[in-house]
């Protein structure tokens, strides 16, 4: 029975949120590199916004996998918040 609680909260957990975070972008090449790692993540649907250097991802995945990805970039990363 505890096992059926948990995986019936882990799906009611898993709706898909919209976060924005802030990726030191300074060239295409740096927006070709989240996209190339964010593809390699899976479960992500995301916009590039270049010259503000935002990025905005809808996904189940948690906040912490999202920063974490993001930080392989090599690019300094901030969540701004979740929508």
């Amino acid at each position: 029975m505890e096992s059926q609680k948990a995986n019936a909260t882990a799906a009611t957990s898993s709706v898909p949120t919209k976060h924005e975070f802030s990726v030191d972008m300074t060239c295409e090449a740096c927006a070709n590199t989240v996209t190339h790692i964010l593809n390699k993540l899976g479960g992500v649907q995301f916009d590039i916004d270049l010259p503000n250097k935002k990025v905005c991802i809808t996904s189940e995945h948690s906040v912490d996998t999202l920063l974490e990805t993001l930080g392989k970039t090599g690019k300094a990363v901030s969540c701004l918040g979740s929508k």
